[in-house]
């Protein structure tokens, strides 16, 4: 699996925004991916030194719309914090949003 298959997409939430205030980004990131591989993912696609990686499975919840019940999928998160100093671009204009 290529680091384009390991990291899908950023998670964009107003936690999100708070955390990479911090340093810790937020992605969506392939089920079957374990914190190496994230980690190998990040430093490759965005020229960072990855300190630490939380992942987390979000479960399903349940949806209707009418009568037609159903679940949304389920996915994988993790949670990258990158050495001081260091920043992941696509966050940066996020984080001016915040301030406004």
């Amino acid at each position: 699996m290529n680091a384009t298959q390991v990291i899908i997409r950023p998670v964009v939430s107003e936690k999100s925004y708070v955390l990479a205030a911090a340093d810790k980004y937020t992605f969506r990131v392939h089920a079957n991916a374990h914190k190496v591989q994230i980690r190998q993912a990040i430093e490759e696609l965005f020229e960072v030194k990855v300190v630490n990686v939380h992942t987390m499975s979000v479960k399903s919840k349940p949806k209707r719309r009418g009568v037609t019940a159903g679940r949304s999928r389920s996915w994988k998160k993790a949670v990258v914090q990158v050495r001081p100093g260091d920043s992941i671009p696509i966050f940066q204009g996020l984080q001016g949003l915040e301030e406004s």
